[in-house]
């Protein structure tokens, strides 16, 4: 292969869909692709014009245009455009315009087509923008909806293999210089290969058992025998083992069954490891569940607060395991609750029993169970109507400040906008809140509901959760009442733009402003929680999880056929990517945010990124219209 065309091989090697080939097809598209080079300003595609060709982008940037003339989508290096074209009628629909001296790819239609034929991921890749994106989605909740722990995730240190013949003073101090507390013993290969195991230097060896430090005490000092005694004198011919790719729950059922404490693991024959029971059991208390129920076992805030690495550490390893967006945030979210609740008990034990009832109620997206490992805290307090401030307040003051404060040091910062119990706005009898209530679905407008759409997310923690139902009866009630709320809502709903065009190394705002990094809650996951709000209230919907709330809405017709689903997906690929990157920040112990740079994001995640974020954009544009301002307030 000449110089230049391995040039080219190795440029498109490194872009979605061509990473997926194989190197046969690799190399055929390198060596019959044509080139054009088209000078800033000028046109690539103009409106119907034939197309008979793949578009790839080498260096330089193109837009792509709707029929209306406003911008579609800004292509960079990488990116390909015309395949819609190619996969319907050879017309293009969207014109394109170098907005910089750019050099154009031109892949033939017959390798086009030879290419979607013959590589299935080609071909997913180059299908419409929603197919594409579902497809990513359903796979990874797939991964998720199988997401167990493999033994082999367990496995931190190669296991010590001894011969049988070795003595147990020479196997012992092998042992010791290894930093372990077992080894396994082999032996001379048994005539049946099934029984046999690969030693290190590939040759077959019988797996006698495994000698541990308990074997050393009883077989040898209790019994008095010889530092010369063989090693495989005092191990039980007997040795269960596990694949290295069997379900960690099966392992520790077969240890359980079997009553060992230790099973060594094999990987292809070879044994690479010995897992203990303790391993299973120190794996254990970092998932959710089990950092849930410890949290109601400590004594104090402070005690609370020494539990966030063991938070973080539950975070990055459901994301390692594969979970979906939806089962970490209802994971987190149940963490969250756990501490909000841990320290009411708290409190109540130390201030004394409540004067009055209350209902401690989480709003934002511990309500939605929607919480990820950067948050801060939302929360309000829902009094009995016999709440008489001169006499109760000073009590829930003082609850609301231990439990803000305790809060905080266990990492969830305080409210910048100062919604917390320890606002005395929010710190209210049932009544007023209905008032509350009332009053925002009443008298609407853009600018009253935007500091209260967080109120409309809410979801009872503690005590009376009665209160809290009876908010939820009256907003899914009046709501779909009011057209003029749910009009001021969509128009605050989408205020918050996507980034639908990703230049180089930033994003090109609406405002023209440049920035090195994309803040995917800001202008992706928040917007689209806020547009699927306001289509739960006009659904009269009580859910108030986004996921819940879509299959509400899907029972509706205030969206078209197949639009909830597409919106699910674009929710759950965007809330991905930006839970991944807080996971990446935590291993690399920096701090983790909102906020990716483009040029981290692989090439096939920024083009399924670009789709979820104009679906967005299509759903909010949607979102105007199902909700116009009613005629008689224009």
């Amino acid at each position: 292969m000449q110089p230049e065309v391995m040039e080219i091989r190795q440029h498109l090697s490194r872009f979605a869909p061509f990473d997926v080939l194989s190197d046969e097809l690799l190399d055929t598209v390198a060596e019959n692709m044509d080139a054009a080079y088209f000078k800033a300003g000028s046109d690539i595609l103009t409106r119907d014009a034939p197309v008979t060709e793949l578009y790839y982008i080498r260096s330089g940037a193109v837009d792509i245009f709707r029929r209306s003339g406003a911008l579609h989508n800004r292509l960079e290096e990488g990116d390909i455009f015309g395949h819609f074209s190619l996969l319907r009628n050879h017309r293009a629909h969207f014109p394109a315009k170098a907005i910089e001296d750019t050099l154009v790819y031109l892949i033939p239609e017959a390798l086009f087509e030879r290419l979607c034929a013959e590589d299935e991921q080609f071909a997913d890749f180059v299908e419409l923008d929603q197919p594409r994106l579902k497809s990513v989605v359903e796979k990874h909740a797939d991964d998720a909806r199988m997401m167990t722990t493999r033994v082999r995730k367990l496995i931190t240190r190669p296991a010590v293999l001894v011969d049988a013949t070795l003595s147990v003073q020479e196997a012992a101090r092998q042992i010791t210089d290894a930093h372990a507390s077992a080894a396994l013993v082999l032996a001379e290969p048994d005539d049946n290969p099934r029984h046999n195991v690969l030693a290190e230097n590939g040759e077959p060896r019988r797996l006698l058992g495994i000698v541990t430090d308990s074997d050393f005490r009883r077989s040898v000092v209790a019994e008095g025998r010889g530092c010369d005694t063989p090693i495989g004198a005092i191990v039980a011919e007997h040795a269960f083992t596990v694949q290295s790719d069997e379900i960690l729950q099966d392992a520790m059922l077969a240890m359980l069954r079997n009553n060992v404490k230790h099973m060594p693991v094999l990987h292809r024959r070879r044994p690479i490891g010995i897992l203990h029971i303790s391993d299973i059991i120190r794996h254990q208390t970092h998932t959710g569940l089990y950092l849930a129920d410890r949290i109601f076992s400590q004594p104090n805030a402070e005690a609370l607060a020494k539990l966030l690495p063991d938070v973080r550490e539950s975070f990055v390893r459901l994301v390692e395991e594969g979970a979906s967006a939806e089962m970490i945030g209802a994971a987190l979210s149940t963490i969250g609750r756990g501490f909000t609740r841990r320290l009411l008990e708290l409190a109540e034990a130390e201030l004394g029993p409540p004067p009055v009832p209350y209902a401690f109620m989480a709003l934002g997206s511990m309500a939605r169970n929607e919480q990820t490992i950067v948050t801060d805290q939302d929360n309000a307090l829902v009094l009995d109507d016999d709440f008489d401030p001169a006499q109760h307040d000073e009590y829930f003051l003082e609850m609301a400040r231990r439990v803000s404060d305790g809060l905080a040091a266990c990492g969830y910062t305080y409210c910048t906008g100062g919604i917390m119990a320890t606002n005395p706005r929010w710190r209210q009898p049932l009544a007023t809140w209905k008032t509350y209530f009332r009053d925002w679905l009443d008298n609407p407008t853009p600018e009253r509901l935007l500091h209260s759409s967080i109120f409309f997310d809410l979801d009872a923690v503690c005590g009376e959760e009665i209160f809290v139902t009876q908010l939820k009866e009256l907003i899914a009630t009046e709501a779909p009442r009011r057209p003029l709320f749910l009009a001021a809502m969509a128009r605050n709903a989408s205020n918050r733009t996507p980034p639908l065009g990703f230049f180089r190394n930033f994003v090109m705002e609406k405002d023209g402003k440049k920035n090195n990094t994309i803040n995917v809650k800001r202008r992706g996951t928040a917007p689209m929680v806020d547009l699927i709000r306001v289509h739960a209230l006009a659904a009269g919907s009580t859910a108030q999880n986004s996921y819940d709330r879509l299959n509400d809405i899907s029972q509706t017709d205030l969206l078209p056929s197949g639009v909830s689903e597409r919106i699910r997906y674009a929710l759950e690929f965007i809330s991905m990517v930006r839970i991944r990157h807080q996971a990446i920040a935590l291993q690399r112990d920096q701090p983790p945010g909102n906020s990716v740079q483009p040029e981290n994001i692989s090439s096939a995640e920024r083009h399924n990124l670009k789709d979820a974020f104009q679906l967005l954009s299509d759903a909010q544009k949607f979102l105007q219209f199902r909700y116009p301002i009613p005629a008689s307030r224009r």
